[in-house]
């Protein structure tokens, strides 16, 4: 979904670090919520769940009422590629569970997603979540020496279509994006080649790099709740999400634990948090 002007927001580090403080209550949200995601289960319970680790932090969501969005995730089971309300559907074994959320400290956001299998995975949908995955940190690394923003896409591109065996989809139609006092800002950040370069990575810009790809046809319906994307021939999907701030140092992964530390150190980059 796009809901944007066109003026990018570049934070102080003041900002960044409430945006860091709602990224770790998030983090913990989503470690929550996928832990406790199995069969049996409906997507309305994890919403709960979710919600539960939220209040308990004194933060609110940023989904819950966004344009009337009623939850506060985003539960997408495999054909619904996102934006998927939670429910009644109760999870079956081998579905693919996408599950977006975000939270807001003082007036700054934090948005992040994850894939989750229930139960025992198909080896194709294990594939595509970790290629997914993959790709989103291959986007996180090419923003730590990008010159513009749509070096991320390239990498991204480069990335999934140098994968072996079968050749996944990246969905153009929805794409990541700015963050900071609203959940939805400039600029867009694709996640795949397009032939423009975008606007200049500057310090004090957050972006949500969020690629989804399809095991089939990159095309998508909107079903009649407005909300729920879903792929056309009906081909499952994935989708992995982080909001990662560039300061004067670098780049900092404010959703995750380690600030990234861990899955960008194949990449040869460190992140770069800011300490006061």
């Amino acid at each position: 979904m796009s809901f944007r002007s066109s003026k990018i927001e570049y934070k102080t580090n003041a900002q960044i670090l409430k945006m860091r403080e709602a990224g770790l209550v998030l983090a913990e949200a989503l470690d929550t919520t996928v832990a406790a995601a199995a069969a049996g289960m409906t997507t309305a319970e994890l919403d709960a769940i979710f919600e539960s680790v939220i209040t308990k932090h004194g933060t609110t969501s940023n989904f819950k009422g966004y344009h009337g969005f009623p939850a506060t995730i985003c539960a997408s089971v495999n054909e619904e590629v996102v934006h998927g309300i939670p429910g009644s559907r109760v999870l079956r074994d081998g579905d693919v569970l996408k599950i977006d959320g975000g939270c807001i400290v003082d007036g700054w956001h934090a948005d992040s997603a994850r894939t989750v299998i229930i139960g025992e995975a198909d080896p194709a949908d294990q594939r595509l979540s970790e290629i997914t995955q993959e790709a989103m940190w291959a986007g996180i690394a090419a923003l730590a020496n990008a010159r513009f923003v749509g070096q991320i896409g390239e990498a991204i591109d480069d990335f999934v279509s140098g994968q072996p065996g079968e050749p996944l989809g990246i969905l153009e139609d929805y794409v990541g994006h700015g963050i900071g006092s609203e959940m939805h800002m400039p600029p867009d950040v694709l996640n795949y080649r397009s032939g423009h370069r975008g606007p200049r990575v500057k310090p004090g810009m957050v972006l949500a790099i969020e690629p989804m790809l399809v095991r089939g046809s990159i095309e998508t319906a909107v079903l009649d709740d407005d909300w729920t994307i879903v792929t056309t021939d009906g081909s499952r999907a994935s989708q992995w999400e982080h909001s990662v701030a560039v300061t004067m140092g670098g780049i900092w992964v404010l959703t995750a634990h380690d600030g990234g530390a861990e899955r960008l150190a194949k990449y040869g980059v460190t992140p770069s948090p800011i300490l006061t």
